[in-house]
């Protein structure tokens, strides 16, 4: 079992090999794993090939794995004339998997390899990750009751099958002529933190370290009590809890570490059955040896474990459970409470990663990069550099370095996210809007982590982050997260990001201040906080529709320079807002009013039972055809806007599936707007919708007249053009002291939109009031 890569390629080398394919084997598989159309099988351990040629013929088309170049060779040689089967040397349990299949496999087989490998657990979830839905993994192994004493070394026991078998729904077992034959469906993996029998009471302070690898993965052994733990256990009188944790990692695991390389993080308080319980977490920043079985009567075994895969190891013990929580808030999610107690002295940051994962994020910045989001060379690197995955412990590497999806890390009891790690081409696009420059100090409202790291790394070594949430989970975790993986340069504060960090304020302002949830209104704090002529990057809702804007200070007024489509987590500060909305048609419908006064709704309800008027614009837009500046438009130029929305199931309004309808509502009257499909096409450009107006009410041709006119002016006058010149203004500054333009007020602040084309009436409003024009008249 010691042996390395050279030493089975010598073992291929010399003509050596394994027990051949016999015809049980054969015939178990043809019954149990037949391949279906087009289906794919993945074989590791190949050997010289002979089962991957057979599944070959039974339909698969096979990916041949192993990690002996010797072996692969002489396959390559004894199977010249194989079809649809494909070689390669890879290390499953070490190596990047780059070269395995995307799409995943229907079958996935493990013959006579099993009793070799290390990371039996890790490997599995792995191998399970990869199986197509109804696909099965089918383990052929010696076992310890046929196997001869001198060879059981590559035999698995009864125990050691049983912890094979965790975790899969479906489970059937076979004998092929010695053998077993495991076949394993449906992936089921949880977790759930367990106890062992009353502790003793000189037991109740003991110790929890936790050691990663150079993959960053962690170390657990499989005790003889048939639960998964952290190297530790009691602290001796008179021990320092760092001296005792690196007492029982030498004496449980064989691995070394001085005491400067124990960091105390925290001590976990809680009661087990009539004891108290106090469980110390030592991370351990550097380490040295190979994990060895020194107390074989308590571990069986000892694996280094995917983090994201912890919450699909089945049993843990409570306190490993705990400090794992603790170290990577968010990988055990729903634990049993603990209190616990931070030490102020955090470790140094604690490297490694898996080549998988150094792969994973530079495809992902070249994704980025070439979509246009991140030109400079300052932001370039941070994506490259920033281990995205360390920020997200609880995510599969693919899903960490999707550059287009939001990894959401934090959801409140109805299950609505209320934290999450941006898309990346967001992320970068925001951060670029900034303009940074080494040195400089920036403001984060809305913390993760992540962001904040990225930012560090352009602002470099002289730079500063101060990051701020009101969560203090999301503290917690961002506090941990950061101090692991990132810097030294980012300040974690507990609080509402609306008033800023007047204590972190740096001379003369922050250089940059960015916004990373939705916000209805600009907190005055913002702009008071942010250095003449720097930006402040934020996800403002305007009407409902959120686009990410760059402001720049100029004294007490604030200039749109970018804008981009998007959307975040709603605030949930002081500035929180409860968007007002009527409901309609039985509640099937609703009218939601983002700004402004909301509309009277008297006589909706009987004008939605009486006739619709519709009407065509003339105006249409080809598939994939952005129309994002006519949402803003017709909200800030059109009287009475308000947003019409439906149940999933209704079909009453002729609504988008899945989406809301620009609306106006005036004298007892709605319209509302939506798009047909008028012209067919093979690709999307080819395709053409076209904006109708629809109508119900007593004034409803007047109302839809006026919803198809701005719908034709942008088309004229907007369409092409982006977004328009917007100024945000303090909330008392009187109306001769705007520009010309369409006014919107919030709370706090005065936005004015000029749009091209337009003929704006001297501004005025009233206090959240938008006084919304359209051409030709005003309220």
């Amino acid at each position: 079992m010691a042996y390395d890569r050279a030493d089975w390629s010598r073992h291929y080398d010399d003509d050596r090999g394994f027990r051949p394919l016999r015809d049980a084997e054969r015939d178990l598989l043809t019954r149990h794993a037949p391949a279906p159309d087009g289906g794919r099988a993945l074989e590791l351990g190949c050997g010289t090939g002979e089962l991957a040629v057979f599944l070959a013929g039974l339909g698969y088309t096979v990916d041949a794995v192993d990690f002996a170049e010797g072996a692969l060779t002489r396959a390559r040689k004894e199977r010249a004339n194989a079809v649809r089967v494909r070689w390669l040397c890879l290390d499953f349990e070490r190596d990047d998997p780059a070269e395995l299949s995307d799409d995943g496999y229907d079958l996935i087989t493990l013959r006579l390899v099993f009793p070799f490998l290390h990371d039996r657990s890790r490997v599995l979830h792995s191998l399970a990750a990869r199986l197509h839905v109804g696909g099965a993994l089918v383990v052929i192994t010696p076992v310890v009751a046929t196997t001869p004493e001198e060879r059981r070394h590559i035999a698995l026991d009864e125990e050691e099958i049983s912890l094979l078998a965790e975790g899969w729904s479906q489970v059937e077992r076979f004998d092929a002529e010695g053998l077993a034959f495991l076949v394993l469906r449906g992936p089921a993996r949880d977790f759930a933190a367990v106890e062992k029998g009353r502790p003793e009471p000189q037991s109740v302070v003991g110790v929890c370290a936790v050691v990663t690898d150079g993959s960053g993965r962690v170390l657990l052994g499989r005790s003889t009590r048939g639960m998964w733990e952290l190297p530790g256990g009691r602290v001796e009188a008179g021990e320092s809890f760092p001296a005792a944790a690196v007492r029982e990692l030498a004496e449980e695991t064989g691995l070394t570490a001085g005491i400067g390389d124990a960091h105390l993080l925290a001590v976990l308080h809680d009661d087990r059955a009539d004891v108290r319980r106090l469980s110390a977490v030592v991370r351990m920043s550097a380490w040295g040896g190979t994990p060895a079985l020194p107390e074989p009567h308590r571990f069986r075994r000892w694996e280094w474990h995917d983090l994201h895969a912890l919450s699909g190891l089945g049993a843990l013990f409570t306190p490993t459970a705990h400090a794992l929580e603790a170290v990577w808030p968010g990988v055990l999610p729903g634990l049993p409470p603990v209190h616990s107690y931070p030490h102020a002295d955090a470790p140094p940051a604690v490297g490694g990663e898996p080549a998988e994962a150094v792969r994973l994020r530079q495809e992902m910045a070249e994704r980025v990069v070439s979509g246009g989001r991140a030109p400079s060379a300052a932001v370039q690197r941070a994506l490259r550099t920033v281990p995205r995955h360390r920020f997200t412990p609880e995510s599969p590497l693919r899903t960490a370095y999707d550059d287009n999806l939001a990894v959401v890390t934090s959801r409140d009891e109805s299950g609505t996210a209320v934290s999450s790690v941006s898309a990346p081409w967001l992320q970068a696009g925001m951060i670029e809007k900034l303009r940074l420059e080494p040195g400089m100090t920036v403001f984060e409202a809305g913390s993760g982590g992540y962001n904040a790291e990225l930012i560090a790394d352009v602002v470099g070594p002289a730079g500063r982050v101060v990051t701020v949430d009101l969560d203090p989970y999301v503290v917690q975790r961002t506090r941990r997260f950061t101090a692991e993986a990132g810097r030294g340069q980012v300040t974690v504060l507990l609080g509402d990001g609306g008033r800023g960090a007047p204590g972190h304020l740096p001379r003369g302002g922050f250089d940059g201040s960015v916004i990373t949830h939705n916000c209805w209104d600009l907190s005055p704090a913002w702009r008071e906080q942010l250095a003449e002529g720097r930006y402040l990057v934020l996800p403002l809702e305007i009407h409902g529709y959120t686009r990410a804007i760059a402001l720049q200070r100029h004294g007490d007024v604030l200039h749109a320079r970018d804008w981009t489509y998007c959307g975040f987590v709603r605030d949930r500060g002081a500035a929180a807002r409860t968007t007002p909305a009527t409901a309609l048609a039985g509640g099937e419908l609703q009218l939601r009013h983002e700004d402004g006064t909301p509309p009277d709704p008297a006589g909706l309800e009987d004008a939605w039972r009486g006739p619709r008027h519709e009407l065509p614009t003339g105006v249409t837009v080809a598939g994939m055809e952005s129309f994002e500046t006519l949402q803003l438009y017709a909200a800030t130029t059109l009287r009475g806007f308000c947003r019409l929305t439906g149940a999933p199931d209704t079909a009453l309004a002729d609504l988008p599936r899945g989406a809301d309808a620009a609306a106006t509502v005036a004298d007892g009257s709605l319209a509302y707007l939506t798009h047909v499909l008028v012209k067919e096409g093979e690709t999307p450009e080819e395709r053409r919708s076209e904006f109708i107006v629809h109508a119900v009410g007593p004034a409803c041709a007047e109302q839809a007249e006026r919803m198809a006119a701005c719908v034709r002016s942008w088309d004229q006058h907007v369409r092409g053009t982006g977004y328009p010149q917007m100024t945000v203004h303090p909330a008392g500054t009187p109306d001769h002291g705007l520009p010309t333009g369409h006014v919107l007020d919030k709370a706090s602040s005065r936005l004015v939109f000029q749009w091209p084309g337009s003929r704006h009436p001297a501004a005025r409003s009233t206090v959240e009031t938008a006084v919304l024009t359209e051409a030709g008249g005003s309220r």
